[in-house]
């Protein structure tokens, strides 16, 4: 699992270690993680040219010394201290003994002939966008062919939230120290980091980090695994209250989704009996009722409902546990979801999260990490909040779960019906709000990229119906 701490969090950690080490110790980590990094970017070290952007904090320092070390290897490595009278004296001295050079003047141009530029403007403390002499430079490496690293963090986004409020550098390569930190998992700042590598400088964070990010074993651990004397009872049943006379298909991926989610049966309730038993026979289908319908062990509830409002008020009062999607978010009031004893999993996409939160849909996007704990503390209830990044939080606080497996091809009409298909039947086969949510993004990702072919952008478009098929095989993958 990957884990991910805030800047108070990761500094506290510094100042620790820092008590126990030699001074020097902690950045000559860094820089020599740092300096591999870049060596490995470049392939060949010898005559490359590389220009380090160097702001005043200890990050600046981290590119000096890497520098040096490049520089002692045969690279042309060149300074651009933003700050000349704030720039880390110690590492200055290191990268001019090693050969290394500093340009009070012509940064554009040395960027421009530059094979690779070293982001060390803004370390993790940094808030806001980038300032106007460090966009100018930032604009410059935006018109260059230079690959970019960026030290710890891209300057310009925020390390605690994810959000980008300005002009921020794009990396090819980021190489954070000890930890991940948030902005490094979630959109937008995501997008700006490229590929990220930790370097291991020794932290020791707290146990309880901001955010967690699985991975194969981690999602293997969670999926039910039946045992000799299951039944397709004891497995669980999920309930599928989906689908209308205007959208009988989304009735149909959501229940193509739930068969492949781990539950025993499916049992389908609404005007869509007929597409849904042309398609899958093996379903369950009532026309009595969510309340008649038979034990189900928790609900899914609301994509192409429609009105139906009455349907959605009917499933929320069982006592199971119930997922709520698409017109069901809209349908039911706050006061219906935070009165609920059993759990509940909202699954907005960034619109419904704004309408839900009585914002627009630009501030959900630029603050997913923000809109995804203010939606799960309102309603009570666990919430995935579905995009670029697909962030999943509880209502008692505590760590946000981010999905790294997703694909730009997943989003195509009906496919946040297969992913509440899929995560209500994990719910039905036992896992809490959170793991059903959790393990459910992360399968529907992998399906995604194996419907594809591929990741963006190698892969081709994919339809709903091709990501479910896939599930089987994400399923196997986690576990291989």
């Amino acid at each position: 699992m990957r884990t991910a701490y805030s800047v108070e969090t990761v500094r506290a950690a510094e100042r620790a270690l820092l008590a126990r080490l030699p001074e020097g110790t902690l950045m000559q980590r860094a820089a020599a993680g740092l300096a591999a990094a870049c060596a490995g970017l470049l392939g060949r070290v010898y005559g490359s040219r590389v220009v380090l952007l160097v702001g005043s904090g200890d990050n600046g320092g981290d590119a000096l010394y890497a520098g040096a070390r490049l520089a002692r290897r045969g690279a042309g490595v060149t300074a651009v201290p933003l700050s000349p009278g704030r720039v880390h004296r110690e590492g200055l001295a290191a990268l001019r003994r090693a050969g290394g050079a500093v340009a009070d003047t012509g940064a554009e141009e040395l960027i421009a002939r530059a094979d690779l530029v070293v982001d060390g403007i803004v370390g993790i403390g940094g808030k806001g966008g980038l300032r106007p002499d460090a966009e100018r430079l930032a604009a410059a490496v935006a018109r260059s062919r230079a690959a970019v690293v960026a030290v710890d963090l891209p300057s310009g986004v925020d390390a605690d939230t994810g959000e980008v409020r300005g002009a921020a550098l794009r990396a090819d390569l980021t190489v954070t120290f000890g930890t991940y930190k948030p902005g490094l998992l979630v959109d937008p700042a995501r997008e700006y980091a490229g590929v990220v590598r930790l370097v291991d400088i020794g932290l020791e964070p707290p146990a309880v980090p901001e955010l967690e990010a699985l991975q194969h074993a981690d999602v293997a651990r969670l999926l039910p695994e039946p045992a000799a004397e299951s039944d397709k009872y004891r497995r669980g049943v999920v309930g599928i209250a989906a689908g209308s006379a205007r959208y009988p298909g989304a009735a149909v991926l959501a229940v193509s989704g739930a068969l492949r989610g781990g539950a025993g049966a499916v049992r389908y309730v609404g005007p869509a009996g007929n597409a849904v038993l042309a398609r899958f026979p093996e379903t369950l289908v009532s026309d009595t009722g969510p309340a008649d319908a038979g034990r189900v062990q928790a609900w899914v509830v609301g994509p192409g409902a429609g009105d139906d409002a009455a349907t959605v008020a009917q499933v929320l009062e069982a006592d199971v546990p119930v997922l709520l999607d698409a017109d069901g978010l809209r349908l039911a009031g706050r006061d219906a979801v935070r009165g609920r004893t059993a759990p509940t999993l909202m699954t907005p996409h960034a619109g419904e999260a704004a309408a839900l939160l009585g914002v627009r849909r630009e501030e959900v996007e630029a603050a997913r990490l923000a809109a995804v704990r203010e939606l799960a503390a309102r309603y009570r209830a666990t919430v995935l909040l579905k995009g670029s990044t697909t962030l999943v939080a509880g209502p008692g606080g505590g760590a946000v779960r981010v999905n790294a497996t997703g694909t730009p091809w997943l989003a195509t009409a009906g496919s946040g019906d297969v992913l509440s298909g899929l995560a209500g039947s994990l719910l039905a086969a036992g896992l809490s709000a959170l793991d059903a949510a959790s393990a459910g993004a992360y399968l529907h990702g992998l399906a995604g990229r194996l419907a594809a072919g591929g990741p963006h952008p190698q892969g081709a478009p994919a339809a709903a119906h091709d990501i479910a098929s896939h599930i089987p095989e994400a399923w196997r993958n986690t576990r291989a």
